[in-house]
């Protein structure tokens, strides 16, 4: 099982300084990478039954994991996820690039359809679009990285006669991560990303399900390797809990700052202190050194 830790831009990790302290701790503990959240902008007032304030500071997902692969050496960085509905893909493709070329190829580049109306209404997107803007978008984010002469031609996204570099070190680019629950995020995890990152669903067991009946269903190409499988565990972990995940095939913890957070308290800033304690008593309970 590899660790990962959640939230080193936003919350407590907003403040660059302890980001910075966060992910060497994390590094030097054994854990394999450190994941972003994101949100460009949050509703407000607040919508019953939320779990975002809407003065919760979130660094940008580029700008923090850039800030994080400056200052580690051998931490994965991952985005946990981009609204990538929300982005131009040919502007985002240029600054994944080189994030991953500036962190030495640890990019792990996780995306995901977003759901809050007010951010697609204070972006301009139609909800309604996000799902064909989704695939749109993950396939020119492939061409600009991968096609010795890229071109695209999509609803939203077209292109052609162009380049551009750095390209990502690795030929096939960073991996692609797919963030979501239901039919549409497994065959698009199944037939166009490296692996799948789910967020602790209620039903984990239905949903490694449906990404089995998405790989029976779709063709996956060969260049994508096997699925791999991301979660971000609520409630305490011990070594139990550790051991039903690996049954249920996943490959990946990216754990919450605090080790009792619960779905609706997990964007509650959680102490310096508490954070680092929570990093050594995984890394001496749980990761296997």
């Amino acid at each position: 099982m590899k660790f990962g830790l959640f939230a080193i831009n936003y919350g407590t990790c907003a403040d660059p300084a302890v980001a910075v302290e966060v992910a060497r701790a994390a590094e030097a503990a054994g854990f394999e990478s450190a994941w972003s959240g994101e949100h460009l902008v949050l509703p407000d007032p607040r919508p019953p039954g939320s779990p975002f304030p809407p003065d919760l500071p979130l660094l940008d997902t580029i700008v923090a994991l850039t800030l994080i692969a400056a200052h580690t050496t051998t931490l994965r960085i991952g985005s946990g996820i981009i609204v990538l509905p929300l982005r131009n893909p040919v502007v985002l493709a240029k600054e994944l690039a080189s994030l991953d070329v500036v962190s030495g190829g640890r990019l792990l580049a996780g995306f995901g359809i977003g759901y809050i109306d007010a951010e697609f209404q204070a972006v301009g997107v139609p909800q309604t679009e996000r799902q064909a803007r989704m695939d749109d978008y993950l396939r020119a984010l492939r061409a600009l990285w991968t096609m010795p002469r890229p071109h695209h031609e999509g609803q939203f996204c077209s292109f052609t006669g162009i380049d551009a570099h750095p390209r990502p070190l690795a030929a096939g680019g960073p991996p692609m991560i797919i963030g979501g629950e239901g039919p549409k995020a497994f065959a698009r995890a199944v037939t166009m990303a490296n692996g799948w990152y789910g967020f602790d669903p209620d039903d984990l067991a239905g949903c490694l399900a449906g990404l089995r009946r998405a790989a029976d269903k779709y063709e996956r190409p060969e260049d994508l390797g096997q699925l791999e499988i991301t979660v971000t565990p609520t409630g305490p972990l011990d070594r139990a809990a550790v051991e039903h995940y690996t049954e249920l095939g996943v490959d990946r913890l990216v754990v919450l700052p605090k080790p009792d957070a619960t779905p609706t308290g997990r964007h509650r800033p959680v102490p310096r202190d508490e954070i680092l304690r929570n990093i050594e008593r995984i890394s001496s309970e749980l990761i296997d050194h």
